[in-house]
């Protein structure tokens, strides 16, 4: 199984504060479009094809892969991918919370497996390396406050 976390500051020293509605809006804006929050030519394809109040489906394509995703909102708090269809089967969570000190934080947490294949093989256990290097979910999460700020910097958050 892979199994990675990751936790950062919203609001480290030096950067433009956000309120927690706009990092909410920011998470929820990569949730119908990841397009807007990876890199050039990273994601091909992202749309909603099914909502309701509880949930909508989205279908991408991510690094080649064809992915289908139920995403659940937990309104300004936390945002589930069930990984529906793709190379990867179980759950994806983006949270914002506050730390002890009052903190906003936003952490990245994942429980999943490479659908089709036997548990702890090598490239399972070569994606569970990368995802919890400072190349893989915690770079993700400073790209995607990064790019949240570069959107209410544009009047477009």
């Amino acid at each position: 199984m892979i199994y990675s976390t990751a936790v950062v500051p919203v609001n480290p020293e030096g950067e433009t504060r956000l309120t927690r509605a706009q990092a909410w809006k920011g998470l929820e804006l990569k949730a119908r479009d990841a397009r807007l929050f990876l890199d050039p030519g990273l994601c091909t394809r992202c749309e909603v094809i099914e909502e309701s109040t509880t949930h909508f489906v989205r279908e991408a394509t991510i690094g080649g892969n064809d992915l289908r995703e139920i995403v659940t909102l937990e309104h300004d708090s936390k945002i589930t991918f069930f990984q529906a269809a793709g190379p990867r089967e179980g759950a994806i969570i983006n949270e914002l919370y506050e730390d002890e000190d009052g903190a906003l934080q936003l952490r990245f947490y994942c429980y999943m497996g490479l659908r089709a294949r036997q548990p702890n093989e090598v490239e399972e256990q070569a994606q569970q390396v990368r995802l919890s290097s400072e190349t893989g979910y915690k770079a993700a999460l400073l790209a995607t406050l990064k790019r949240t700020r570069a959107l209410l910097a544009e009047g477009n958050l």
